[in-house]
């Protein structure tokens, strides 16, 4: 995959979870994600901790299809860029390693410029080049 494609791809990702217009949004997902692609995440580590609290081992949300994943990215656009606090960004180090994209993102504040969060994101690929499956771990 050339550079310009991984990062074409990366932005395309980052930018679906920020787009306000629903339909377009819509459109992204489908775009980006394969009819039954899964998205996997695992939590931040205080939700972790607190999910083992109630005798759970491993906590690991997932989303799976269209549907899921438009639900997925609709609530993060909500809760997280909508108020106007936080914007995503990818920080640019995207590697490919034959069908595997691993890449960082960033959730920082409009306000100042801090970096409230960091994700690291490891996406399968299919033949068609769309995310057959998405594991997102948040790092901080």
């Amino acid at each position: 995959m050339a550079e310009t494609v991984l990062q074409d791809l990366t932005d395309r990702y980052v930018a679906v979870w920020s787009e306000p217009d629903a339909e377009r949004r819509r459109a992204a997902v489908r775009a980006l994600w394969s009819d039954d692609a899964v998205h996997l995440l695992q939590p931040p580590a205080e939700m972790r901790s607190a999910a083992e609290g109630l005798g759970f081992h491993r906590l690991v949300l997932e989303a799976r299809g269209h549907a899921a994943l438009e639900l997925r990215v609709t609530r993060s656009y909500e809760e997280f860029i909508a108020p106007g606090t936080f914007e995503f960004r990818a920080r640019g180090d995207a590697d490919r390693l034959r069908n595997v994209v691993k890449f960082r993102w960033e959730m920082v504040s409009r306000a100042d410029g801090d970096v409230a969060g960091v994700g690291l994101e490891v996406l399968e690929l299919g033949e068609d080049g769309r995310i057959v499956s998405d594991y997102q771990f948040i790092e901080g």
